[in-house]
């Protein structure tokens, strides 16, 4: 059984594909895990970067044993849903209460899309298809906190119109013949209603009058090796979000800047370590963001690369 298996990345699309052979999914607005089930019921609940959350999943630890499973991988996210039904990463982030592991999100839902390993078999090689029917027979109609990630009988470009008036993050494509590849092969797709990409915290401009004393995150994207200013984001924050943030960003205080391109007049800057999940609407001519929003920090380490510029 593989101690870890590197996760099958969806690749960003400007429009769903069309054919028979892709089925679609929501995309989900949470943290993406692999459950493991190991001999004698040991359970892990690894992050993307393969850090050990179990102990931030307790329920989703608890029903995966209930599952009765010698061995299993199953791949998934992890999501907090609101008051419609749909996936809300800032609730996610509240439950776990921030860094360190320090709260567990017993609310906490999995949303399981795939398996790749079941008694003492590996899945990898099967089609989509027969991973997902085997999947559906583990998981069954159980109304527990692992719950599947329902194909929708539909369309693409139909589909994604329907989820973005639902104010949904989008919608996933899969390929029904594609085995499971670790990596960004092009097997699965993303589009995406509204663009929301990680970025790095290189500084802030303080603010009396707000929340936090945070007017404005100042945020940094990935071209090459270099760090590049991409302008700031001042809205999303919450009282309780903003004050940590701010604590957080008074500890790792720097003198210079790490990015180009930044005016450096009245601006606090930081080492580039927490990142952050940013909506946003488009880019301007200058390669700033355009009606940005503060979404959360990424504190599992692995929420996907920085936002890499081209050129």
């Amino acid at each position: 059984m593989p101690d870890r298996v590197e996760p099958c990345l969806a690749l960003l699309a400007s429009k769903p594909p069309t054919g028979d052979d892709w089925a679609y999914e929501v995309k989900w607005d949470g943290y993406r895990l692999a459950v493991h089930v190991e001999p004698g019921r040991r359970v892990r609940i690894l992050t993307r970067g393969g850090f050990d959350w179990t102990l931030r999943f307790p329920t989703i630890a608890h029903d995966i044993r209930e599952l009765g499973v010698d061995s299993a991988i199953v791949d998934g996210e992890a999501v907090v849903l609101d008051e419609r039904g749909a996936s809300d990463f800032s609730a996610l982030q509240q439950a776990l209460g921030g860094r360190g592991g320090k709260r567990s999100a017993a609310g906490a839902l999995l949303y399981a899309f795939d398996l790749l390993y079941l008694d003492g078999r590996d899945l990898r090689a099967l089609p989509l298809s027969e991973r997902r029917r085997m999947l559906i027979d583990l998981i069954g109609k159980q109304h527990s906190s692992i719950r599947l990630s329902e194909e929708v009988d539909a369309d693409g470009a139909p589909f994604l119109k329907l989820a973005c008036e639902m104010g949904l993050e989008g919608i996933i494509a899969k390929r029904l013949d594609a085995p499971y590849r670790s990596g960004r092969g092009g097997e699965w797709l993303k589009i995406k209603c509204i663009q929301s990409e990680t970025f790095l915290i290189v500084g802030w401009e303080a603010s009396a009058g707000a929340l936090g004393g945070i007017g404005r995150l100042l945020l940094a994207a990935r071209r090459g090796k270099d760090l590049v200013y991409v302008g700031g984001v001042g809205t999303g924050f919450t009282v309780k979000t903003a004050t940590e943030l701010r604590r957080r960003l008074m500890s790792i205080m720097i003198e210079k800047p790490a990015v180009t391109g930044a005016a450096k007049k009245g601006r606090r800057w930081v080492e580039p370590t927490i990142k952050a999940e940013i909506a946003f609407r488009a880019w301007t001519n200058d390669g700033k963001l355009r009606h940005a929003s503060f979404k959360g920090v990424r504190d599992d380490a692995d929420a996907g690369e920085i936002y890499q510029l081209e050129g």
